[in-house]
């Protein structure tokens, strides 16, 4: 019974490893690419700040992941290592693109396709609820983005008013841009963390026969064993990801950077506490640095960038990879007569 209930875990932790690396860019990508403080400094405060994140505030997205697409009862060892390992495989290849990817939308897919294959799916939480989200969060961050680039900063040009030196390499400043840094993380926390901790949780609960009540501790045991590996990911994985989104994509100043981290964690952080819904910060943050962009300079110019191109093709291809993944697995398990092995 020990090795099958492992198997799971060491998935996840692998999983966790790999949205470290991809998830670092949106939260510490502007930190980095304004210099704030040395590479080597991130990964253990964006650890620590997804730890935090996860315990405080992720246990309503979890819910969603673990209940709410595919029915609790299925999620046996053998569907939930497969949901994982798809996610996992997915997003491992984003990261060796460099292209920051929405786990969110990957774990979802995979997800979706053990329910399908058992006709277990629920539509109206994926078609009502989680896929209008993916596209108002992002557009919203452009927007808002946008609005604050074209009306509060061409303005200013225009009249000659300029962000003095002084102000722009103070202490106060560059605090202000980690802060923010340190608030996607946590926002990051709150909602990615649950892409590996809801099957998990559920999983354990269902199989261990863990009585309601204690539903809650097997939820933070998942989240103590999964979230630290981010900080482990983003140190082995996030390099070429913060050099993409900090420095490749848009160049951006440093009281720019802290309006998009801000756009970025604020969305994401109100979707997970109220709604409970796993959305791509990635895209959110992109979204905001995009809108921020094309205020500066022109749809034409933002949008005919080599990287931004890359990113939108992988964005759509890594949740197909792991619909499809994950579905061709679980009709292997099927014809093996493991798909509701105990």
């Amino acid at each position: 019974m020990l090795i099958p209930f492992l198997i799971p875990f060491v998935i996840g932790i692998f999983l966790a490893i790999n949205m470290g690396g991809s998830g670092i860019g949106p939260s510490f990508s502007t930190v980095y690419g304004t210099n704030v403080i040395r590479r080597t400094a991130i990964p253990g405060l964006f650890g620590i700040m997804v730890f935090l994140g996860a315990i405080l505030g992720g246990e309503n997205t979890a819910k969603t992941i673990g209940n709410n697409v595919l029915s609790p009862q299925e999620m046996t060892y053998t569907i939930v290592s497969i949901i994982l390992l798809s996610v996992s495989i997915s997003l491992f290849i984003a990261n060796l693109l460099g292209v920051p990817q929405s786990t969110s939308q990957s774990t979802v897919m995979a997800v979706t396709a053990p329910a399908l294959y058992l006709n277990q799916f629920n539509s109206h939480t994926l078609f009502v609820e989680i896929i209008p989200t993916w596209f108002i969060t992002p557009i919203t961050a452009f927007i808002i983005a946008f609005l604050v680039g074209k009306y509060i900063y061409k303005p200013l040009r225009k009249t000659g008013i300029t962000i003095s030196k002084q102000v722009n390499d103070s202490y106060i400043l560059k605090g202000f841009i980690l802060a923010m840094a340190m608030y996607v993380a946590f926002s990051i926390g709150a909602n990615n963390v649950a892409n590996a901790v809801g099957p998990i949780s559920v999983m354990a609960i269902n199989e261990l026969q863990v009585s309601p009540k204690h539903t809650t501790h097997i939820l933070l045991l998942s989240t103590l064993i999964i979230a630290p590996s981010f900080a482990i990911g983003s140190s082995l994985l996030g390099k070429r990801v913060l050099q993409n989104t900090g420095k490749e994509l848009v160049l951006f100043g440093k009281i720019e950077a802290v309006i998009i981290a801000f756009i970025s964690a604020s969305l994401l952080l109100l979707v997970s506490l109220f709604k409970g819904i796993p959305t791509s910060l990635v895209q959110l943050n992109v979204g905001a640095i995009l809108g921020i962009g094309v205020a500066k300079l022109g749809f034409k110019n933002i949008f005919s960038k080599t990287e931004v191109n890359k990113f939108f093709i992988v964005w759509l291809i890594a949740p197909i990879v792991a619909f499809f993944l994950s579905l061709f697995l679980v009709y292997i398990a099927d014809t093996m007569d493991m798909l509701h092995y105990h």
